[in-house]
């Protein structure tokens, strides 16, 4: 599948995969250290969620607009409302037509101290990526291949922060990409934290991809998924998932809270599943 982010920008997937990241850097930012967040595949960081592409798909409508219409309660809500009160801040006058990607929640999570590396490949999508954050100096945007950065930008000089691994899909090989990187780059980087996202169409996709990660003998991986609708025939984009290296120690129990809030208000009526589970332990 081709999942360039415009097209897809504000669906499910992107509400569930941002929540996650919302909920790592405000880990991160429980302690004074800096941290830096290397984003792999940042796309151009701010979707029109009405124009031409997010348009084509309205894939959004069925994402963000019901979690911004209806916002979670009691603890999911506290959990949820950094994540919601950015996609507000972008849409000031109360309706929703704005969506950023995850270099513009990153940079509205950084403090003064911590740092972002934005990288894209897309030659128009990195134009616009630099557009966005010109001036900003916590911020740098580099016109590079992803995956190779995972070799040349790790360890980063303050010893700590996130990896967000989220690419396109645009080739049939990206599982085993992802798997081979993450293993390149957690010896470079063991304490560094990985969230890794992929798309889940055909599940034995998603099942031998959590084989091969269990493989490398890396510890601490969390998997998290979430489905709205069964699987079908031809594949679809059903559900959505991403593991965690080195997760937070808070994180499976506040994912514990937020996924069947979550799997309530995002599924099909009836067909919200999900799962957090370890892969590999200490």
């Amino acid at each position: 599948m081709n999942y360039r982010h415009a097209f897809h920008a504000g669906n499910f997937a992107d509400v569930v995969k941002h929540l996650i990241l919302t909920r790592v850097l405000a880990y991160l930012a429980l302690k004074p250290a800096a941290y830096r967040v290397l984003d792999t595949h940042s796309g151009v960081g701010l979707y029109d969620l009405r124009g031409e592409k997010a348009s084509k798909t309205g894939e959004w409508e069925e994402g963000i607009k019901r979690l911004f219409d209806r916002p979670l309660e009691g603890e999911a809500g506290a959990l949820a409302a950094p994540y919601l009160d950015i996609v507000r801040s972008f849409n000031p006058n109360g309706g929703l037509r704005y969506y950023p990607g995850s270099p513009f929640i990153t940079r509205r999570m950084l403090r003064e101290q911590d740092r972002l590396f934005a990288l894209e490949l897309h030659p128009r999508d990195v134009m616009a990526l630099k557009e966005n954050f010109a001036g900003d100096i916590q911020v740098r945007v580099t016109e590079l291949d992803g995956w190779a950065a995972l070799g040349t930008h790790l360890p980063p000089k303050e010893k700590r922060g996130l990896v967000l691994i989220d690419p396109p899909f645009e080739e049939p090989n990206e599982y085993p990409r992802m798997v081979s990187a993450l293993e390149k780059a957690h010896k470079r980087f063991p304490n560094g934290v990985f969230a890794l996202w992929y798309p889940i169409k055909d599940p034995r996709d998603a099942e031998r991809f959590a084989a091969d990660l269990k493989a490398t003998g890396i510890p601490k991986i969390l998997r998290t998924e979430l489905t709205i609708r069964a699987a079908s025939t031809p594949p679809r984009l059903h559900g959505t998932g991403m593991v965690i290296v080195n997760p937070p120690y808070t994180l499976e129990g506040e994912l514990k809270v937020l996924f069947p809030a979550l799997a309530g208000l995002l599924a099909d009526e009836g067909r919200g599943r999900y799962r957090i589970d370890w892969l590999a332990g200490e």
